[in-house]
């Protein structure tokens, strides 16, 4: 990358169904009016920034939350699968409460090797994750190089996202907080990466 190029990178509003303490992954749920206003807020937040293109998954609450903050941004937007959250296997759509009465001894291996293990039933690992989501936003920042880049992102793809910032091993992945509706500024130069603003 000859220019330097900026991220704001969101994490989606409130997911419909947030009290229970869901684990969604790839399960394709809205968001609440809550999630909807931290999504009108931040539209404001970044209406005068210089936003040249839009990334979101293909998953409602991602695809939502670009649709609102583009409403001051006339740029494209561009839906993209590799950027969707990590898939839970038999854990999707669980709450905490009942992955924990449940999956004791999985839960066990996990704490052992948080980047490595799959939950039941084919979910994906942290590594895998990274395996889909850095190429793809390799290849993002390579094709806007020097523009500013908004994607409306996950919990975990924006842990990848920054963990790779901040030269992170993924096993530090649950040190970096990621609110519902936060924000992260990150900006790529040729030779290093600044994160300008983290869970903002």
């Amino acid at each position: 990358m000859n220019k330097h190029s900026r991220l704001y990178l969101v994490r989606h509003g409130q997911v419909e169904g947030y009290d229970r303490n869901p684990v969604y992954g790839h399960t394709d749920v809205g968001i609440t009016q809550v999630g909807k206003l931290q999504m009108e807020s931040l539209s404001e937040r970044l209406r005068l920034a210089d936003i040249g293109v839009i990334y979101s998954s293909d998953l409602k609450r991602s695809v939502i939350g670009a649709q609102i903050i583009a409403r001051y941004h006339d740029v494209p937007h561009h839906i993209v699968p590799e950027l969707r959250e990590m898939y839970f296997g038999t854990w999707e759509g669980m709450t905490l409460e009942e992955i924990h009465e449940r999956f004791t001894h999985e839960l066990r291996k996990r704490k052992k090797n948080i980047v490595d293990f799959k939950p039941p039933g084919g979910g994906e690992s942290f590594s895998e994750l990274s395996g889909r989501v850095s190429p793809c936003f390799r290849e993002i920042l390579e094709k806007h190089q020097g523009e500013n880049i908004l994607l409306v992102g996950h919990g975990g793809v924006n842990r990848i996202i920054l963990c790779e910032a901040m030269g992170l091993d993924f096993s530090r992945l649950f040190s970096l907080r990621q609110d519902y509706g936060c924000l992260n500024v990150i900006d790529f130069f040729p030779d290093t990466t600044v994160v300008r603003l983290m869970n903002g």
